[in-house]
């Protein structure tokens, strides 16, 4: 492979080069199954869920809309990284071009913002629900929905359009080579050949702000959920809802929270600890947020299954 051409002034017609999961290169087939089988789960359930929730109009509830759209969310983060993963894992197709790149790392960022905000309206949607449900659907109604819907989107671009300025606008002009299975920020800004330290501090200061905000008024929805239902013969359902969803939560929260700040910390944490994390909180729950959040969810599993069986009758 030629290193010439990663060696020129930064121009849009050059390149970067992918290593996949630094030291882990000797194991390319068995990284591309398991990741090609967390991909294979996560178009097939999230698509399902989509295509129930599209084709049934009894799931037109709030909560019903805001899994839509963690579904969607979930399909383009998986979709914006793992088919390039496994082209460097199974064909050697390591090299990637200026404008994907910066590209596949602006979806990459924004999706991990949208996904958080949509995490964070299902839990007000679940508090709403059990503490306050005469006025349910006053409250989040149709316009509502369509509001944090575009709130949400807003905030993930308020984010990262100035992040993806500050680092496009970085000279690359030494070593092309990203150590990192996609375009992760850090990992891309490191290669310039000017200070990277601003639009580090920016995103790590954004991504604080983001993640804290969020999972702060998670934590106090569902500590009035809990209370609330203490005590009362809805407590055990509340108790098994909440638990599953904080589980899925703190898969998402604790791997991207560790591999934000290791980033600052590079120095003393492998390289090879840094790209894993990164992919395990952008990998593993898009694939477990269908089965947790909607196969727990009654009308969802129940219109599942209505589906399969009228498919298996008419066969």
């Amino acid at each position: 492979m030629a290193s010439d051409p990663f060696n020129h002034p930064n121009s849009s017609s050059s390149s970067f080069i992918l290593v996949g999961i630094p030291s882990l290169e000797a194991s390319p087939t068995c990284l591309g199954i398991l990741f090609c089988s967390g991909y294979i789960i996560t178009l097939v359930g999230n698509g399902l869920v989509l295509l129930v929730i599209g084709l049934d109009h009894s799931l037109r509830d709030p909560v019903h809309c805001f899994l839509g759209m963690l579904a969607v969310i979930d399909v383009v983060m998986a979709t914006s990284i793992v088919p390039k993963m496994l082209s460097v894992f199974w064909m050697k197709s390591t090299e990637i071009g200026y404008v994907a790149c910066f590209v596949q790392m602006f979806l990459v960022h924004s999706t991990t913002s949208e996904e958080s905000g949509v995490l964070l309206a299902m839990a007000v949607d679940r508090y709403i629900a059990i503490c306050h449900p005469l006025r349910y659907q006053t409250i989040l109604n149709h316009e509502t929905i369509v509001r944090i819907g575009l709130a949400i989107v807003v905030r993930a671009l308020l984010f990262m359009v100035p992040l993806t300025g500050m680092v496009t606008s970085l000279p690359y002009c030494h070593s092309r080579v990203v150590p990192h299975s996609y375009c992760e920020h850090m990992a891309v800004a490191k290669l310039a050949c000017a200070d990277p330290r601003p639009s580090g501090r920016y995103s790590v200061a954004m991504s604080s702000l983001i993640v804290g905000m969020d999972m702060a008024f998670i934590a106090v929805s569902y500590g009035m959920i809990l209370k609330t239902a203490l005590g009362k013969k809805s407590c055990r359902k509340a108790f098994s809802t909440c638990g599953c969803h904080i589980c899925v939560m703190l898969l998402y929260y604790i791997p991207g929270i560790v591999s934000i700040y290791a980033q600052l910390f590079s120095s003393s944490v492998s390289a090879r600890a840094q790209v894993l994390l990164a992919d395990l909180y952008l990998t593993l729950p898009t694939m477990l947020n269908p089965i947790i959040y909607s196969m727990k969810t009654k009308k969802i599993r129940q219109a599942v299954l209505r589906m399969l069986f009228s498919r298996r009758v008419h066969a």
